[in-house]
């Protein structure tokens, strides 16, 4: 861990000569390689049916151009904030991603796509709810394993008291419904408890419980359990429960090793549904075959590593509530990474989770990217402890 690369930041100088603003260059820079490719993919799965929906081929391309400035706006405001502050607002935040799940349900606000009622309608945007709210638990989460540690530990007051109103964010999300998006929050909470220390008993009861009642949610849904048997064998019903999952397949089979090259896809030629959304990465598989699926496997890998050394690195230096959300935003990430990729090649069963700074989205980009700010703000605070550190150190010689 102590390798290079592990420890370069980009510094700003002042005319003293001090270092002012020290950034984590590998996070930051990957994730710029990301947001760039993603821009690429967008733009190329989208052409089709920005042509047939708008008349314009890249109605789809300027528009996540357009979140993708939001996103830095926001992420440049999110910087300057110290994470003390986040700490005390994760209890009202926590309050208001209940009231925005429950705005959806408003006639008038809400908006229902496919059966779906998961964004609220604003001028000339579509907020979807469930993204802030997963950035806005997590924010509440780290806070409350901050203020109470040992009962989280010791009883099970204190194990259950949190997991209370994220089943109330869970209940909320499945009545939109948002399978996928309740999924991330729950394990990512538990995740989070996981590491806060509680008992491995109380841990892997509430397990079985979150398993079953998910599994009891998918039984009695016959679309949920469709999606869980098609995944299987798409081939059984290859032109109606199966057919987005095969041609998903079919775009990863003609990528082959370096792909038919960018924008030669025919997949997304009305074939594959949500080519630009969901599936945007079997998209690319067939575009820039498996060279390219293994580089963007490669640079999440990356990124994810990346992320868990910040939070050990605040851990270590005594940043309980940093640590905490670092940790939780990597399992995040990671979680919606590794399956979205798994529906996409035919491992997971089908969800409406985009791939993380890829996909198409508003709402999905422009958090992504706050919480990639709210790292590098973690990590300026973790290196600040250094730093004046060791100005103490010269000023006591």
């Amino acid at each position: 861990m102590n390798a290079p690369f592990m420890t370069y930041h980009s510094t700003r100088i002042d005319k003293k000569g001090q270092q002012r603003w020290p950034l984590d260059y590998p996070l930051l820079m990957t994730t710029l390689v990301l947001l760039g490719l993603g821009l690429v993919m967008v733009g190329s799965s989208s052409v089709s049916i920005a042509e047939q929906q708008y008349a314009a081929p890249f109605h789809y391309l300027w528009r996540q151009v357009i979140y993708m400035l939001v996103g830095f706006v926001a992420a440049l405001i999110v910087l300057k904030i110290p994470m003390r502050i986040w700490e005390e607002l994760g209890p009202g935040l926590i309050l208001l991603s209940m009231l925005l799940l429950v705005l959806v349900f408003i006639p008038g606000l809400g908006r229902t796509v496919n059966g779906s009622t998961r964004w609220l309608n604003l001028v000339g945007f579509n907020l979807q709810p469930s993204e802030l709210v997963k950035l806005f638990t997590l924010v509440y989460l780290a806070g409350y394993l901050v203020r109470h540690h040992e009962m989280v530990k010791t009883t099970i007051g204190g194990f259950f008291r949190p997991l209370l109103l994220m089943s109330v964010l869970v209940a909320l999300l499945l009545l939109e419904p948002d399978y996928g998006a309740a999924a991330i929050l729950l394990m990512t909470a538990m995740g989070l408890m996981w590491l806060a220390g509680v008992r491995f008993l109380q841990f892997f009861l509430l397990l079985g419980v979150a398993a079953s009642v998910l599994a009891l949610l998918a039984y009695i849904s016959p679309y949920r359990m469709e999606r869980l048997t098609t995944f299987i064998n798409p081939w059984a019903d290859p032109f109606d429960s199966g057919f987005q999952l095969t041609q998903a397949l079919i775009a990863f089979g003609r990528g082959e090793w370096f792909g038919t090259g960018l924008g030669e896809s025919v997949q997304k030629l009305f074939y594959l549904p949500e080519a630009h959304t969901d599936f945007v990465f079997a998209v690319l598989a067939e575009e820039l075959g498996l060279f390219g699926v293994l580089m963007v496997i490669s640079m999440f890998t990356f990124l994810i590593f990346r992320i868990l050394y910040i939070a050990r690195q605040a851990e270590l230096r005594d940043r309980p509530f940093g640590a905490y959300l670092a940790y939780g935003i990597g399992l995040w990430i990671g979680l919606q990474v590794v399956i979205n990729l798994g529906v996409n090649m035919g491992i997971l069963p089908t969800k409406g989770l985009t791939l993380p700074f890829m996909s198409y989205g508003g709402s999905s980009l422009v958090v992504m990217m706050i919480a990639i700010a709210m790292l590098l703000r973690i990590d300026y605070e973790t290196h600040q402890d250094d730093r004046v550190g060791q100005k103490r150190g010269r000023q006591a010689r």
